[in-house]
């Protein structure tokens, strides 16, 4: 059977109701039937939100930032649409001064920042010098041995120039990068012991003395304002802003309640003193972490420091703008005092002791601006702030000085906190006024304050802990509610419904599924299922992305509910900005999980109900997005993530006997290589994107992160593959498609005569253009997409490639899957269509190229998602006697982005063996997996 390469569509030109037959996907090379000028349908385009760097128009009328959930009042006639704006604050406006902090002429020019000359490579030679150096230190962390070796093998080879290399030992080139002033924040350290009564036999942790290492935060806050790589993604006011319809939106910190409502606080405090200062919020958070994975035996406790001047993607990204600032130290006793109150309470008070020490330098500027030097190279009178401050929930219990079990944010009895309602939020003055009225151990039961610890907050002008303490999706959501609970209660509830033995045996088949999931770029695969002790961050996303489509079958559709609802809300809040409607929406889901989760009381797995702090702080979300912004800017996944270069590394490259002081020179070093990095780009010496990896170049490489931005783009890899035919006759025989030169010819048809009155299905085959080029197969294309809710660059940009190879890494063929746009008037997953890539090729016909696919269409199985998981359901287009799949040619321009298909499984058990490279050809139906990624779940909602 010869198959059209046209389907009957709905013209999506504006205005146009005519049903005509249009060639399936859009391309910028033609016109459809009806005569109207097509656009490239590109992802950023049609499907993603807003640009990132959006013009401001005209200043819009006042609004206040607590004005966003009254009613909006009834038109009589549409609104006209708005371009996006930013209401900056009116008094906190971040004006440029000079360095005494005089106020400057608007038009001025920021002085240069320093006197050197753009060859000046100080305290390096030169480039040579210094790129050897941020290679050998930062890029590979050579070893000092591996080191001088290699530089007696330089020097060897340059003798006979009459040079040398560029060092003579490892050692100089460590002095050369410790000489450096850029970035310099030395670590410096004080002492600590018990105070008090030490009694008969005082157990040795009183007789201890600890030191706490730290750089001073004044110091480290002024190298990161003064870094230049940040310009361009820095705020230097806080603001409101509008959508396009003027709703309020919050996205980065500067856009939220509380660095609004601190501004006005700052401002009314001393509006003469404070008037035209840049309003900075500290970001602080601290975790523990183990660097010796063998053992567990050496722990560390660092915390971190960052502003809320600079973008959430660049926070996420590090850049300079997240930087470890103390390492506290972490007391330790004999077993016997493990539940020592004493011991407990000395350890708590230490923690916030530290805190309020460290920060005192800061503690002036929080009063009186002070002039800072910021990444546009003005100065600016700067006022500090503390802002928002990540950490787990044990960590978040010990910042607020509150009892284990009870909510830090607000007074909900620990035994009430699934109650529907909302407690009212807990304050700092709060408890000072309940510590005056009530004993320690009424304080303790009836209102889960323990009244031994003093937060650090307490020093500082307007500070309350209980305000400042954020959400956190990895702990709360992705580690906590669905790893700790939901997963954990799949399994009892097998147990309670079917008894142990058949529990193990459908838990076998579930793993057997998880390990049968398709492939998709950088998707983390589980070849044993879920069964693994050491459970991760990064394994627990991923098996977020595949898990619910493994229950099915085996859970009531409630419990299968309860899933689809929390991953929504997951999803939804792992967004990059939210406006109203998406805070209803987050209300909507969870008001669902709250719903469904009760099939687990009444089957017993929760019988008591969910009480539980991490779950209950979800429905402090809608809150503290207001009140911080998006979530996943002030996560501790951030900090987390930080702990591999700040902590883990530096503790391998020590020779582990008192490793802190090698660790804590080494984060010198790698702070002062970074900066001067910032200062030669600034100066025009290297190019900005030097240090970015060019994983389009690598054809093992899934994609990831990009830093330039492309407005949308599917283009093939670099490289053909040379063991190919590369006539059309020949490639069809070698794939075994005997159409395929047909359905070639065809396509070039419809792109030379976009206006033919007649698709070219209808026309012989002697009327069709003949392909005489040479054919070039690829096994891959690259999609650069808009993303920023996902893992991106530092435009929000993300890169991911889509493959099609008859061999991948010994396991069989490869064949991905794809969106193609079909109709853009169509919301979501309704104006699209899955296919599965069987060719990448392109071919010259009179001097121009044609990118195109060769791709098997599925179709939808109903108009609309299934009610259960919430996901579409597809399956292949077979058409026929012999039911063969529909195929087609296409133009690359047509593809949005790699789309993931997950079989539905039925009742049937997966083979002992089966493999997960046969998926896609051994299944009737697929769920379209909207969870794979956070844009996929944006796309398909």
């Amino acid at each position: 059977m010869v198959f059209s390469i046209f389907r009957r569509l709905q013209c999506t030109y504006p205005g146009c109701s005519k049903t005509c037959r249009k060639q399936s996907g859009l391309t910028k090379h033609v016109r459809d039937v009806h005569g109207h000028q097509n656009r490239v349908l590109h992802p950023v385009e049609q499907l993603n939100p807003a640009a990132p760097n959006d013009e401001n128009p005209p200043a819009l009328p006042e609004i206040h930032p607590n004005d966003h959930d009254e009613p909006a009042e009834e038109y009589q006639q549409p609104q006209p649409r708005l371009r996006p704006s930013r209401i900056p604050h009116p008094h906190l406006t971040g004006a440029p001064c000079d360095r005494n902090g005089q106020p400057l002429d608007p038009e001025a020019q920021p002085e240069p920042r320093t006197a050197q000359e753009p060859d000046d490579w100080a305290p390096f030679a030169g480039a040579a010098e210094f790129l050897m150096a941020d290679l050998l230190f930062r890029k590979v962390e050579m070893s000092e041995p591996n080191q001088n070796q290699l530089y007696e093998i330089l020097d060897a080879l340059m003798a006979k120039h009459d040079d040398q290399s560029p060092f003579s030992s490892a050692k100089e080139m460590y002095s050369t990068i410790d000489s450096a002033t850029h970035g310099d924040a030395p670590w410096k350290c004080f002492t600590t012991s018990f105070v008090g009564e030490l009694g008969p036999n005082p157990p040795s942790w009183k007789l201890k003395e600890y030191e706490v290492w730290y750089r001073d935060p004044d110091v480290v806050l002024r190298n990161m304002l003064d870094n230049p790589d940040l310009d361009g993604e820095f705020d230097y006011s806080p603001y409101i802003q509008l959508d396009e319809q003027g709703e309020r939106r919050w996205s980065d910190f500067s856009s939220s309640n509380l660095a609004w409502r601190h501004s006005e606080a700052i401002y009314d405090e001393n509006p003469e003193q404070n008037a035209g200062a840049m309003y900075c919020a500290l970001f602080t958070g601290s975790d523990k972490t183990v660097v010796s994975v063998g053992t567990g035996s050496m722990e560390y406790h660092p915390g971190y420091l960052s502003i809320g001047n600079v973008h959430n993607t660049v926070r996420r990204a590090h850049r300079g703008a997240v930087m470890p600032y103390i390492f506290f130290a972490i007391p330790k006793s004999e077993r016997r005092y493990d539940n020592d109150p004493a011991f407990r309470k000395f350890k708590r008070q230490l923690y916030h002791a530290s805190l309020s020490a460290v920060f005192q330098t800061v503690k002036p500027a929080m009063i009186k601006p002070v002039v800072r030097r910021c990444p546009d190279g003005h100065f600016r009178r700067v006022i500090f702030d503390f802002g928002p401050v990540s950490a787990d929930y044990p960590e978040q219990v010990l910042l607020a000085g509150t009892v284990q079990g009870w909510c830090a944010k607000c007074t909900a009895l620990p035994d009430q906190l699934d109650a529907g309602d909302i407690a009212l939020p807990r304050s700092q003055a709060y408890t000072e006024e309940l510590i005056e009225m009530f004993d320690p151990g009424t304080l303790w039961d009836e209102y889960g304050i323990d009244d031994d610890v003093i937060p650090f907050t307490n020093d500082f002008p307007r500070a309350d802990i209980h305000e400042l303490l954020s959400p956190d999706l990895l702990h709360q959501i992705i580690k906590g509610t669905f790893k700790d609970h939901l997963v954990t209660w799949i399994g009892q509830y097998l147990e309670i419904t079917h008894g142990k033995a058949r529990a193990n045996i459908i838990m076998d088949d579930i793993d057997r599924r998880i390990a049968a999931i398709p492939a998709f770029p950088g998707l983390r695969r589980f070849p044993d299922g879920r069964r693994f002790k050491q459970w991760t961050g990064d394994d627990s996303k991923a098996l977020m992305k595949v898990y619910l489509p493994a229950l099915r079958g085996y859970v009531p559709p409630e419990i299968i509910k309860t899933f689809n609802a929390f991953l929504d809300f997951c999803y939804l809040v792992r967004r990059t900005s939210f406006t109203p409607q998406i805070l209803n929406q987050l209300d909507e889901v969870l008001a669902s999980f709250h719903h469904y989760r009760e099939a687990f009381r009444t089957t017993g797995v929760r019988p008591k109900g969910f009480s539980l702090p991490r779950q209950h702080s979800l429905m402090h979300y809608r809150e503290l997005i207001q009140e911080f912004g998006a979530p996943y800017g002030v996560c501790t996944s951030i900090t987390e993530s930080r702990h591999i270069t700040a902590v883990k590394r530096p503790w391998r490259r020590s020779n582990r006997y008192n490793a802190i002081g090698q660790m804590l020179i080494t984060n010198q070093r790698l702070d002062k290589l970074v900066a001067l990095r910032a200062s030669f780009v600034s100066r025009g010496m290297l190019p900005a994107s030097h240090d970015t990896p060019a994983t389009h170049n690598d054809e093992d490489d899934d994609g990831g992160p990009v830093d330039e931005v492309v407005t949308g783009a599917v283009v093939l890899a670099r490289s053909p593959e040379w063991s190919y035919p590369n006539d059309l006759d020949g490639l069809a025989n070698h794939l075994g498609q005997a159409h395929f030169p047909l359905l070639v010819r065809r396509f070039l048809f419809d792109q030379l005569h976009p206006k033919a009155r007649f698709g070219a299905e209808a026309l012989p085959i002697n009327a069709l253009p003949l392909v005489r080029g040479t054919i070039n197969v690829f096994h891959s294309a690259l999609a650069t997409f808009y993303a920023p809710s996902d893992l991106s660059g530092r435009c929000g940009m993300y890169r991911e490639r889509i493959r099609c190879t008859p061999s991948w890494h010994g396991t069989g063929p490869r064949r991905d899957c794809a969106f193609i746009l079909e109709d853009d008037s169509q919301p979501g997953f309704q104006g699209m269509s899955v296919v599965r890539i069987q060719l990448f090729f392109s071919f010259k016909h009179e001097g121009l190229t044609y990118p195109c696919a060769l791709v098997e269409w599925f179709n939808k199985t109903a108009q609309r998602p299934d009610a259960d998981t919430g996901m579409w359901i597809v399956k292949p287009d077979l058409r026929g006697r012999r039911q063969s799949p529909y195929v087609s040619v296409v133009h690359l321009d047509c593809l949005l982005r790699a789309a993931h298909l997950v079989p539905v499984f039925g009742r049937k058990p997966v083979p002992m063996n089966f493999c997960h490279t046969d998926s896609l050809d051994a299944f009737r139906s697929f769920f379209v997996n909207k969870y794979i990624d956070h844009h996929s779940h944006e796309l398909l909602s």
